[in-house]
């Protein structure tokens, strides 16, 4: 291991830290999303925090730091143990980052962004099991669980390699351990649904 490659590994997770949802809810509507909803910084709470602008510009950057630090990783090597570490870090820079005292986000957006520019194919197969899931139960988190272990199994089946696995199933054990409070509620029938969160959003932009 040379020292550019630890070094790319830490810009990962620093990259992966920047807690965009808290910074445009701040900068933007002026409101802490810590404070308000589930508590969480990230696009679904921002959505409910500040709007659905401030929902919408917090996931494509939290989608973009994360196939950002990917990107700069693939532009220096091609090694595929390095690549995931590099995905892997700006994932976990999002759900502990150093900038918040490790308390972030969930990490979906981010997950999304680091398999975009590497692993297009299962961000594609992701986002359709989400999108499916949403549309039939109306609860994002359940979606973005059943997107997350979709990983995994879509890894097996078409072929990927072993570090590509292992960084799939960190990303689903992760992201559910995540949304622990969601799946509680789910459990006792208490989880807003989208349309709920919609409601919300509409009534921050007004």
């Amino acid at each position: 291991m040379n020292l550019s490659e630890p070094a790319l590994i830490a810009a990962a997770y620093l990259i992966g830290g920047i807690p965009f949802g808290l910074l445009l809810s701040k900068g933007l509507a002026k409101r802490d999303p810590r404070e308000f909803g589930s508590g969480n910084i990230g696009a679904t709470n921002a959505m409910r925090t500040g709007g659905k602008t401030v929902g919408l510009l917090t996931l494509l950057a939290d989608i973009g730091k994360g196939s950002l630090a990917v990107a700069l990783a693939m532009a220096f090597s091609n090694a595929s143990w390095l690549i995931a570490s590099v995905a892997i870090a700006a994932f976990l820079g999002h759900i502990f980052p150093v900038y918040l005292r490790f308390r972030g986000g969930k990490g979906v957006a981010t997950m999304f962004g680091v398999l975009l520019p590497w692993q297009p194919w299962l961000a594609v197969i992701a986002f359709a099991i989400w999108l499916v899931a949403l549309k039939a139960s109306h609860y994002v988190s359940l979606a973005s669980i059943l997107a997350g272990w979709s990983l995994p199994v879509a890894s097996l089946l078409t072929g990927q390699d072993t570090v590509t696995l292992l960084a799939c199933l960190v990303f689903a054990t992760l992201m559910t351990q995540r949304h622990h409070d969601n799946i509680r509620r789910l459990r006792a029938g208490t989880e807003p649904r989208t349309d709920e969160d919609i409601a919300a959003a509409r009534e921050q932009s007004s």
